[in-house]
Formats: C-alpha cells, structure tokens, sequence
C-alpha cells in the first residue's frame, strides 16, 4: 500500500491500511492514522496530525509553516480530523504561538486549491469551494457552506449552516443560519432549503425567522433587536439562544 517511490521519514507514525502514492513526502513528527488513501505528490509536513478515513489528493500541501512574520519556528500542529477529503491543492498550514494548531474536524470537505491560514478552526461536516482562502485564525462552524472563490479576512467567525455565495469577501463575522451573498456582502434569508435538507422542524426554522426579523428587518439596531428576542422569548428555541451568543461574543461585528 506504500508506494517504494515515496519519502517517508523514519521518525513518521503510519497507521493501519494506509495508501501511500508515488512522490509523496511525509516529513518527521507526522502522525497518520487508519485507512487513509493519500495521493501522489501530497506533502505532509512537520506538525501534522491526521485521523482516519481521509483521502488527500495530489499537490495538497498539510502542516506548512504559517505565512505569519509573526511566526519564530516555535512548536505548533495542523490537526485533521476523520473522513475528510481534501481535494488538489489545498495548503493548510500549522498554527503558531497564538493558538499554536489549526484544526480541520470531521467530515468536510476542502475542494480544489483552499487554503487554511494559521490557527484556523473549521468544524465538521463542512463544503469549502475551490479557491476559497482563509485568513489566520478564523472560525467556520459546523455545516456551513462555503461557496468557490470567497476571500475570509483574518479572525472572522462564519455560523453554521450558512450558505456563502461564490467570489464574496468579508471582513465582518456570518451569523447562522443564514444566505450571505450580495455584492457587497450583506444578509440575503436565512438557508431555508438547507436547514430542511439538515431535518430541521418547520416550527425551529420560524422561530430562526422570526430572530433575524429583528436583527435584519424591524430597524432597530443589533442590541435592541437581540433584547426583543429574549423579551419575546425566542430563546427557548436552541438554536436562536445559539444566534443570540453568536452575535453579542462577535468582536468583529456582524455583515449587514
């Protein structure tokens, strides 16, 4: 399962039932765990941490030092959950001394040419389109989508079960839940079809709804619009308490 033609250093941890193509390098303090397929000319770099069941395609790039002049070689992790597919090209870089890993969960789905600045975090079950580009240190939840060519300013934070349109850029954080598109960005509904695909009660998505009814529709400003949330008890609904958290512990503010 081990191509004779690959680099491996003696110092890397392979696991179980791992297939290694020609031309690929894997570097020292490498971990890979079980059932793992990565293509020819993938590099794996010093500080990466990958799970099971990934397929990494050729030309992608894990654990490169961070595009950071910040960054003085100290210890740090790219971390790569299980079952992802990270498709040709992606760079994910490791983190640096202010988190000091970047962390790519389960499930997701990285396509052509991504990259994943320092220090990022990106949860499960995600789709990031080709060419999209993270800056360091941002956050994507869980779920959200990510559409091709958008252009993530560092530390924003991106809500899940989002829907971002292709070839936006945003410097402000996306609340879940919601279609952010537009040029410039702004809110555009929330992801109705989405959240019925993710099994969501009729009764959850109204009361979404109706929360960002009063943050995007009713004109008054964000502090007063999550204060009318809480008055008219929305949330008792989970998943509007979570956009209600989301919005009052932004540091960037939210897209308007």
């Amino acid at each position: 399962m081990i191509s004779p033609l690959a680099s491996i250093h003696p110092e890397a941890i392979i696991g179980e039932n791992v297939e290694i193509g020609p031309f690929v390098f894997i570097d020292k303090n490498v971990v890979i765990g079980n059932n793992n397929t990565i293509m020819p000319n993938a590099i794996i770099l010093y500080g990466s941490r990958i799970g099971n069941g990934n397929t990494i395609f050729p030309g992608a790039v894990i654990g490169g030092i961070p595009q950071d002049l910040k960054f003085k070689g100290e210890e740090s992790t790219a971390e790569i959950g299980d079952n992802n597919t990270i498709r040709e090209n992606v760079t994910i870089n490791r983190g640096t001394a202010a988190k000091g890993r970047t962390v790519v969960g389960n499930n997701n789905l990285l396509m052509e040419g991504v990259h994943v600045a320092h220090d990022a975090l990106i949860g499960n079950g995600c789709i990031i389109g080709n060419s999209t580009k993270m800056a360091g240190e941002i956050i994507i939840d869980d779920s959200a989508i990510v559409s091709a060519n958008v252009l993530m300013h560092q530390f924003c934070h991106v809500g899940s079960h989002v829907m971002i349109q292709g070839g936006s850029r945003f410097s402000k954080d996306i609340p879940p839940y919601i279609i952010a598109g537009r040029e410039p960005i702004s809110y555009a509904g929330i992801n109705i079809i989405g959240l019925r695909r993710r099994g969501f009660a009729n009764e959850v998505i109204e009361s979404i709804h109706n929360a960002y009814r009063f943050i995007y529709q009713s004109g008054l400003n964000t502090s007063d619009a999550l204060a009318k949330i809480e008055e008219e008890g929305l949330t008792k609904v989970a998943e509007v308490e979570y956009i209600v958290n989301f919005i009052r512990n932004s540091e960037r503010g939210i897209i308007k």
